[in-house]
């Protein structure tokens, strides 16, 4: 099998502090087979191994957004969008925007809620090469109460035995992951409000124990004390959102249950949208400080946080996760972690960490290679040069791929 040879000015082998001058990353196939110094890496280079050199660029690890919707359109009311189109028309608008998160430099995804389980399809349809894309994880439709947050995508259940049936039936159509609603949610018009619980505590209870017996994680959507209260009782893999919302619209974050997510390991993806920005200036900076807040205290108190973007929702494009990861730097977490948010401590999350996350020897091969140095500013991840998913070489249409040297007889390589 042939071999690509990728070397950079620098290299964040992940976790990102860890970091090579004059780096290399070899790949076979689907697979990193060595990543490092130059010189080391060279040692495992066979005849007709192609090379490409990026003398001022890093290489990373592929970049993981954890919260995407691509069956919604980022429009003003992609409900609407949403329940207009037919299955078909639904499907090639979700490809499109696959399409985006790779030009945007993610490899892996994970998709929670979905109507019909097209992500399921559209996942298979990438990984068999038909389509361009990240690897996508699957939620399929997401358990919901009746007419509460997202009914529209089919996941309606009510009492212990419909919430059973209702992850087995997920699991059997190809879900990677079970996602439940813990609270009320923005989208749904006539819906719970966003701070409102869904489900007791032991309903969740039962969500998590039937996933968890077919081998599957939950994500639970949660704003709301209370529901945030429950899926930790509950044992939730990850939670959504967790924004502390009371019934008054003020944030009230309890440091009892802030101890328990540290306690239970869990992990925590905010889903903060890419135009936070346009947010703050509309609140102003005293309001926005105070709702900032709780994130900032979990992010010192160790929270193990993870990327997402929410992407589909109004106004949250697809590829944005740059933007929302700056959000971070804005609440003054230092670089080297916010890229690890989205890389190695993502992958943990995903349930991935021997996979992706990393460039390191059997893993595989997502890497992403961008100009300049994104530890000196996270700008440097919106230039993509390069992208490898599962090894699938991706040029994205706004790169200028050059060439520094092929090694002899090395034919330039297609973007496959």
């Amino acid at each position: 099998m042939n071999q690509l040879l990728i070397t950079a000015g620098r290299i964040l082998l992940g976790p990102s502090s860890t970091h090579i001058d004059d780096g290399a990353v070899l790949v076979s196939g689907d697979t990193i087979v060595a990543a490092g110094a130059r010189n080391d890496v060279l040692a495992h280079t066979q005849p007709g191994c192609q090379e490409m050199e990026f003398p001022d660029a890093t290489v990373l690890p592929g970049l993981i957004d954890c919260h995407v919707h691509l069956a919604f359109d980022a429009g003003p009311d992609p409900v609407t969008t949403l329940t207009d189109s037919d299955d078909a028309t639904l499907l090639l608008g979700m490809a499109g925007r696959a399409q985006q998160l790779l030009d945007a430099g993610i490899t892996t995804a994970r998709d929670l809620g979905d109507r019909g389980g097209l992500t399921v399809k559209l996942r298979d349809a990438i990984r068999e090469g038909t389509v361009a894309g990240p690897r996508i994880l699957a939620a399929t439709a997401p358990l919901t109460t009746p007419k509460g947050h997202c009914w529209f995508l089919g996941g309606e259940v009510e009492g212990e035995q419909e919430i059973r049936h209702k992850v087995r039936r997920n699991a059997e159509e190809g879900a990677d992951v079970i996602k439940v609603m813990a609270t009320g949610g923005g989208l749904t018009r006539g819906g719970p409000s966003i701070w409102q619980p869904q489900f007791t505590t032991e309903e969740l209870t039962v969500v998590v124990e039937e996933a968890h017996r077919l081998g599957l994680p939950v994500a639970a959507h949660a704003h709301g004390v209370q529901g945030i209260a429950a899926a930790i009782t509950a044992g939730v893999d990850t939670i959504e959102h967790c924004s502390w919302m009371t019934e008054d619209g003020t944030s009230d974050l309890r440091e009892d249950l802030l101890a328990q997510i540290i306690a239970k390991q869990m992990h925590v993806c905010l889903a903060n949208h890419p135009n936070w920005r346009s947010f703050a200036d509309r609140v102003g900076p005293e309001k926005a400080a105070e709702l900032f807040a709780p994130t900032r205290r979990m992010a010192e108190s160790g929270v193990q946080l993870v990327a997402g973007t929410d992407a589909g929702i109004p106004r949250a494009f697809f590829g944005g996760l740059i933007s929302s990861l700056e959000f971070f730097e804005h609440l003054g977490l230092p670089r080297h972690r916010i890229i690890d948010m989205a890389t190695t401590n993502a992958a943990t999350a995903l349930r991935l960490s021997d996979q992706t996350g990393r460039l390191a020897e059997g893993c595989r091969a997502d890497i992403l290679v961008v100009d300049g140095d994104p530890l000196a500013g996270l700008d440097a991840l919106r230039a993509v040069r390069l992208v490898l998913a599962g090894g699938r070489l991706h040029v994205p249409d706004s790169a200028a791929l050059s060439w520094a040297r092929r090694r002899p007889g090395a034919a330039e390589p297609a973007e496959r």
